[in-house]
C-alpha cells in the first residue's frame, strides 16, 4: 500500500537517519526515490510508534542483528540479491574513482561518510534502530565501484574510523575476495584495528586454513598467535589437534612461545603412542599392573607432570629408549630433577613399591659408601609417605633424617615413630620425659620394656 508524501515527509522529519541528497543531476533525483521507496518498504521494522529500546533485534535465523555470523550472511545475500532484484539502483558503469554523487572516495570528508556508513559514535546499542538501513547503504552504494587498491584502502580506513563492526566486516569479506591474498595481508599488517577484526572473523568461520596463512605472514609476533594456537581446545579428536599443533610450529612465536609450541606437540604426539599400546594391553589382561590397578582415566590432552606421573605409575622399569619410559620423558621434556623426583615419589609410594622408593634416596659416594640424600626437605617426604598410608617402619626411617630435633620429636609423637622419641629423650638424658612417654605406652609393648631398661640403666647420668 503507497504512503501519502505527507507521511513521508513526516517519516523523513521523524526518523534519526538523514534522507540523502543528490542535488546533481536527474538520476541522481531517481535514485532519492529508489531510496525513499527502499526505506519505506524497510519502515515497519523501525517504526517510531513501537517502544523497541529494550528489544534485541533478531534475525530470521534467531541471531541478534550485529554478530558477525549475521553480518557475514547478510552480506552474501545481499550479494546475491543484487544481481536479480530490480528494488535497487544498478551498479554505475562509471570509472572507479568515482562514487557517490560524483566524488571520488578520498574527496569525502570522514564526518560525511560516517553519516553514510555507521549510526553515532558511542551511541547505545539501544537506539540503533534503523539497523538494518546501514546494511542497506551497503548494498545501494555497491562495493564493486571500489577497484584502484587505494580506494579499497580509503574504503577501508573510513569503515575503521566509523567505529562500525557490521561494516569493517562487509568491507574486508569484499577485500578478501577481491584482492590477493599477499596484498590483503601485507595492507592489514598496517591496520591493527582491521587486523584484528579480520581474524576474529576468520576464526568465528572456522577458516583456519586462511587464518594461518595470514598469521605467517605477519614479520612481528603478537596475540593473535597465541589466540590462534588456542582454537586447539575447540578440538575433540587428539589427531585432528596434533596436526593442528604441527601447524602451529611454523608460526613466529616468540623463542619461549616456540618452545612451548613445540613440547606441547611433541607431548600428544607421544601421548597417544602410549595410550593406544597401554589400551590394547589393558585389553589383552596379560600385564599384571593394568589387572591390579585399572586406569581412571585416558592419558590423552593430560598436562607433562600427569603424563610423567602416569608413566611412573605404569611403566617405571622401562628403558630410556621407549616412549613411556619416566628417565626418557624427563630427558625429552627437560624436566628437572626435583620435580621429577616428587613425581616419581608419588607415583611409586601410591603403588607401596617401598623399595623403588628406598632407591630415590639412595646416594653413593666416591669411597663407595651409601647415605639418603633428597631434593626435597624430609619433613615434605614424610609427608607424602604417610598420604600414602607408609608402614611406621619405612615413616620412621625419614623421620629420623628430619634436621629440626624439634619438628623431629613433634613428627614422631604425631605418626607413632616410638623408637625415634625414646632415642631422642634419652639422648636429652631427660628421665621425667621418659617416664610420662613411659604412660603412653601398652603394657607387655617392645616400646615398654625398652623405656625400663634405660631407667633402670646406672650408666646414663639423668639430669632430673
Amino acid at each position: 500500500m503507497m504512503k501519502s508524501r505527507t507521511d513521508e515527509e513526516e517519516f523523513w522529519h521523524s526518523t534519526k537517519c538523514k534522507p540523502f541528497t543528490f542535488d546533481d543531476d536527474d538520476d541522481g533525483f531517481s535514485k532519492l526515490k529508489e531510496s525513499k521507496q527502499a526505506v519505506n518498504n524497510i519502515r515497519p521494522l523501525v517504526d517510531e510508534e513501537e517502544d523497541e529500546d529494550d528489544v534485541e533485534k533478531v534475525s530470521w535465523s534467531g541471531e541478534p542483528v550485529g554478530s558477525i555470523s549475521w553480518s557475514v550472511r547478510e552480506t552474501a545475500a545481499s550479494s546475491q540479491r543484487t544481481d536479480r532484484e530490480s528494488t535497487f539502483p544498478k551498479t554505475s558503469t562509471d570509472p572507479p574513482t568515482r562514487s557517490l554523487s560524483g566524488y571520488s572516495l578520498s574527496s569525502l570528508e570522514s564526518e560525511q561518510v560516517n553519516q553514510l556508513y555507521a549510526p553515532e559514535l558511542r551511541k547505545p546499542k539501544s537506539d540503533y534502530k534503523d539497523h538494518g538501513l546501514f546494511v542497506w547503504v551497503l548494498q545501494v552504494v555497491s562495493l564493486e565501484k571500489f577497484r584502484s587498491l587505494q580506494d579499497k584502502m580509503c574504503l577501508l580506513d573510513v569503515s575503521v574510523s566509523a567505529h562500525d563492526g557490521n561494516v569493517i566486516t562487509a568491507v574486508l569479506i569484499y577485500l578478501k575476495r577481491t584482492l590477493s591474498k599477499d596484498v590483503l595481508f601485507r595492507e592489514l599488517e598496517s591496520r591493527q584495528t582491521a587486523l584484528r577484526h579480520f581474524i576474529h572473523y576468520l576464526t568465528e568461520t572456522r577458516d583456519q586454513r586462511l587464518l594461518l596463512e595470514l598469521l605467517r605472514s605477519l614479520t612481528t609476533p603478537g596475540q593473535s598467535h597465541l589466540n590462534l594456537y588456542k582454537e586447539h581446545l575447540r578440538i575433540a579428536d587428539e589427531n585432528k589437534r596434533r596436526d593442528f599443533l604441527k601447524s602451529c610450529l611454523s608460526l613466529p612465536f616468540s623463542a619461549e612461545d616456540s618452545g612451548h609450541v613445540q613440547d606441547h606437540y611433541t607431548l600428544l604426539e607421544r601421548q597417544i603412542i602410549i595410550e593406544a599400546t597401554d589400551r590394547q594391553a589393558e585389553r589383552g589382561g596379560k600385564v599384571e599392573i593394568f589387572q591390579k590397578f585399572p586406569r581412571r582415566a585416558s592419558i590423552l590432552n593430560m598436562p607433562l607432570v600427569t603424563t610423567l606421573y602416569y608413566c611412573c605409575f605404569y611403566h617405571y622399569t622401562e628403558s630410556e629408549g621407549t616412549y613411556s619410559s619416566p628417565l626418557n620423558i624427563r630427558q625429552t621434556f627437560k624436566i628437572s630433577k626435583k620435580q621429577y623426583f616428587v613425581t616419581a615419589l608419588a607415583a611409586r609410594a601410591k603403588l607401596k613399591a617401598w623399595s623403588d622408593v628406598d632407591a630415590l634416596f639412595t646416594s653413593r659416594n666416591w669411597l663407595g659408601f651409601t647415605r639418603k640424600k633428597s631434593p626435597l626437605s624430609f619433613q615434605r617426604v614424610v609427608d607424602i609417605l604417610q598420604k600414602n598410608s607408609a608402614p611406621t617402619q619405612v615413616l620412621q626411617e625419614y623421620v629420623a633424617l628430619v634436621d629440626d630435633s624439634d619438628l623431629r620429636i613433634s613428627l614422631a609423637q604425631k605418626l607413632k615413630c616410638h623408637d625415634i622419641v625414646i632415642n631422642m629423650y634419652r639422648d636429652l638424658k631427660d628421665r621425667q620425659l621418659l617416664l610420662g612417654y613411659l604412660k603412653k605406652m601398652e603394657r607387655g609393648s617392645v616400646e615398654e620394656r625398652k623405656i625400663n631398661e634405660l631407667l633402670n640403666n646406672s650408666q646414663i647420668r639423668w639430669k632430673n
